[in-house]
């Protein structure tokens, strides 16, 4: 009798203590992605709550926006893209010479405007080091680093989960907010959207209003630079494209703090070589787990 009622204390002993561990249960499936929205909608909130594990308070310096898998039409094609994450705001100046330990020349100081006269090389090293600080892997991988941060023999990894700039298709979806319109605000005045227009140099981020997925200054304030180089689209259906695989110059969107409005419709591309540097363009970051 005492045998068996010790036997069953152990039991109820052993089953408490497994309990306070906070550990699943055998079967128990657990994402590592806790939070994120499921596919078909978009995710709001801060990067507090729907920060991946792993991460550091680098990662904390942004909110971020989940976009679910998604699909954009290129003529007759449609190109599938895979959910990744997005900064609600563009990169400030403040947060690259917090990542970097400097600041490029700025045609108009301020912590929180967005930081510009960055080239995309450069951009590609700040994503580096913001993944690394931020316990992730890094995307960008290359032999060294030539003159002005020119990095030799260079390819990007998709697979891996790190911090990037975004691919064309994934930006200008990201940039649409779920819209159809040649401008994410309709026929509402362009002004209380975006930053353009201007002659002084960007703006902090964020001061106009977002679009429907929460994206501030996706038209205007900086362009931003995409990872894909500049070309025509493929002909054929290509499951995430990542832009030809060579190049002269790298795809920038969104246009700048001085352009016309016409440049600002999510559909509008420029080119830069990616060694040079302009006052009108920043960046903006994507998180992906990989694809």
């Amino acid at each position: 009798m005492w045998q068996k009622l010790c036997l069953l204390l152990c039991a109820s002993l052993a089953l408490v203590a497994c309990t306070a561990t906070g550990e699943p249960a055998e079967g128990q499936d657990i994402s590592p992605d806790g939070g994120i929205a499921s596919s078909g909608s978009v995710s709001k909130s801060s990067s507090s709550t729907d920060a991946p594990d792993g991460k550091s308070d680098v990662f904390d310096k942004l909110d971020w926006v989940k976009i679910p898998n998604a699909f954009i039409t290129r003529g007759i094609n449609e190109f599938s893209v895979n959910s990744f994450s997005i900064a609600t705001t563009e990169v400030t100046q403040k947060l690259y010479e917090l990542v970097m330990g400097g600041l490029p020349k700025q045609s108009k100081a301020g912590d929180e405007r967005a930081v510009s006269n960055v080239s995309w090389y450069r951009a590609a090293l700040f994503c580096n080091e913001f993944s690394k600080l931020s316990g992730f892997d890094t995307a960008y991988v290359y032999k060294s680093i030539a003159g002005d941060s020119t990095l030799v023999d260079l390819t990007i990894d998709y697979s891996v989960k790190a911090v990037r700039l975004p691919t064309e298709n994934e930006w200008e979806i990201a940039a649409h907010g779920g819209t159809t319109t040649t401008y994410y605000w309709d026929t509402d005045v362009a002004s209380k959207y975006a930053y353009y227009g201007q002659t002084a140099g960007p703006d902090e981020v964020a001061q106009k209003l977002p679009n429907e997925y929460g994206l501030y200054d996706m038209a205007g304030n900086v362009a931003e630079w995409m990872n894909d180089w500049y070309d025509t689209y493929p002909k054929s259906k290509i499951a995430n494209y990542t832009g030809p695989a060579k190049g002269t110059y790298r795809v920038i969107r969104g246009g700048g703090w001085s352009d016309k409005v016409t440049v600002l419709a999510p559909k509008e591309r420029e080119k830069l070589n990616p060694a040079q540097s302009k006052e009108t363009i920043g960046f903006r970051l994507v998180y992906s787990t990989g694809f």
